[in-house]
């Protein structure tokens, strides 16, 4: 009985050529990075300061280039689900009563969101940019 010859050197040459199929497709090279999102800035806030231990109360952030999906980050922690987007220069966030609990300067910036690319390779978008942050005083 004769014994066959193991495939191996094909099996081996097989993947090679794949290999070298996949790296000669440029897949990696059509991909564009993300490039830097729109850049917003926070200018002022209404009320401007707030008393400790005071009630709930809506902030109103005015600023400039303000995404749809803009976001307040209060302390540092994003308000996602309290922020509204009022036009590209204004924002509201509703700020509950615990956040106010203590006197001090509380931190606040806006981040827009980064976008998805739309290329044919998922490729773009731009990058979420957030502004430079600005006090707030609880009395």
């Amino acid at each position: 009985m004769k014994t066959l010859q193991p495939l191996k050197p094909v099996k081996t040459a097989l993947l090679v050529a794949l290999i070298a199929i996949s790296v000669a497709c440029g897949y990696s090279s059509k991909v564009t990075p993300p490039v830097a999102g729109t850049m917003p800035t926070v200018s002022a806030f209404s009320p401007n300061s707030a008393t400790a231990g005071g009630a709930a109360f809506t902030l109103t952030v005015n600023g400039t280039n303000f995404a749809a999906k803009a976001v307040v980050n209060w302390n540092g922690a994003a308000q996602t689900a309290n922020t509204t987007f009022v036009s590209v220069n204004q924002l509201t966030v509703a700020v509950p009563a615990s956040a106010i609990g203590t006197a001090g300067a509380i931190s606040v910036t806006v981040t827009n969101p980064a976008t998805s690319g739309t290329g044919l390779y998922g490729g773009g978008g731009t990058l979420a940019e957030a502004s430079a942050a600005m006090s707030f005083t609880i009395n």
